[in-house]
Parts: structure tokens; sequence; C-alpha cells
């Protein structure tokens, strides 16, 4: 009998030591998802952040390019209107050089 009462004794033993066990456990598993959530929450905060960042700088280079784009479009127009009078001025020098041409011609014919 003394047996018997040891062995429910060891056994009731075992089963609040099982219990204590499962309940460290549960408060662990508890304790990781927490920290997984807070991590996964820092995470998102993270990427948003940087998301936001990424957003301005593209939003830097456009305006940058947009403004080299201008400027090129400026001097582009400038070199037109250049090309535009250096070639009505050839035309008219053309023009004057033939009309003294003919000229010489006529002196000399």
């Amino acid at each position: 009998m003394e047996q018997n009462v040891l062995l429910q004794e060891i056994v009731k033993a075992l089963e609040l030591f099982s219990e204590k066990i499962h309940h460290e456990m549960q408060e662990l598993g508890d304790q990781l998802r927490a920290e997984m959530h807070e991590m996964g929450n820092q995470l998102r905060a993270e990427m948003h952040e940087m998301g936001d960042q990424l957003r301005a700088e593209m939003q830097e280079f456009r305006a940058e390019v947009n403004e080299r784009f201008d400027r090129l479009d400026t001097k582009i127009a400038s070199l037109r209107i250049e090309l535009t009078e250096t070639q009505e001025t050839v035309d008219f020098l053309s023009s004057k050089t033939i009309q003294h041409e003919r000229k010489l011609r006529k002196l000399y014919g």
C-alpha cells in the first residue's frame, strides 16, 4: 500500500510538473507571437518609410530630369532660330553674289 501511495505521489508530481512545463511553453509561445507581431509591425513601418523615401527621391529625380529637358528644349529652340537666321543670311549672300557675278559678266562681256 505504501508503494501505491508513493506511485500516486510520483504521478501527481509528474502531472504538476507537466502542467507547469505546458504553462511555461504556452507563455513562451505567446511571448514569441507577441515579439513576431511587433517585428512584423516594425518591418511594415520600415518598408512604408522606405517606400515614402523612394517616392520622394523619384519625385526629385523626375523634377531634375524635367528641368534638364526644359533647358535642352530651350537650347534646341535657340539653335533652330540661329540656323534659320544663318540660312537666311546665306540665301541673301548667295543672291547678292549671283547679282554681282551677273554684273561682272555684263562688264566683261
